[in-house]
């Protein structure tokens, strides 16, 4: 099992739990994203630069990861190709998607995104990062961790 991150929106403290489990465990984890990344010096750690672009970093994780491999990503069309190819799904808030859930999810996504395009009023994004967030996405990493690296 390899670990792949959507880094360009990835909050700063889950790539620390990041490092560390990828330290911790061996697992090798490789951030993507379209500007240079500042990571631990570790031979576990990598980063993988691609071009700025609409979804290039999202298809250069689709084109390379394998089944079993667990992708963390917030944007859920990138988390429906991954389940699609056999691999696993975490949010940056310790949202595991899966085959059950994915569905449910694009279409309250695309719900979404019609609203907004329709001039409806919505207002601000997502709510801020809490240390509710962290702690979910840690303890989430972890069991993933647990159950899928045993299993590759």
């Amino acid at each position: 099992m390899k670990i792949w991150v959507d880094a360009d929106a990835c909050p700063v403290v889950v790539k620390e739990i990041l490092y560390k489990a990828a330290n911790r465990t061996g697992v090798q984890l490789t951030l993507v994203a379209n500007q240079a990344l500042n990571t631990p010096s570790s031979p576990n750690i990598k980063t993988l630069q691609v071009p700025r672009g609409f979804d290039v970093a999202d298809d250069e994780i689709v084109k390379r990861i394998e089944a079993g491999d667990l992708v963390i990503t917030s944007d859920i069309p990138l988390a429906a190709e991954v389940i699609a190819k056999g691999g696993h799904a975490l949010s940056p808030r310790g949202e595991l998607h899966t085959k059950e859930n994915i569905g449910a999810r694009l279409n309250m996504r695309d719900f979404l995104d019609t609203m907004r395009s329709s001039a409806v009023e919505m207002s601000g994004g997502p709510a801020a990062f809490s240390q509710r967030d962290k702690q979910d996405f840690a303890n989430n990493l972890d069991r993933c961790l647990t159950k899928y690296a045993k299993k590759n």
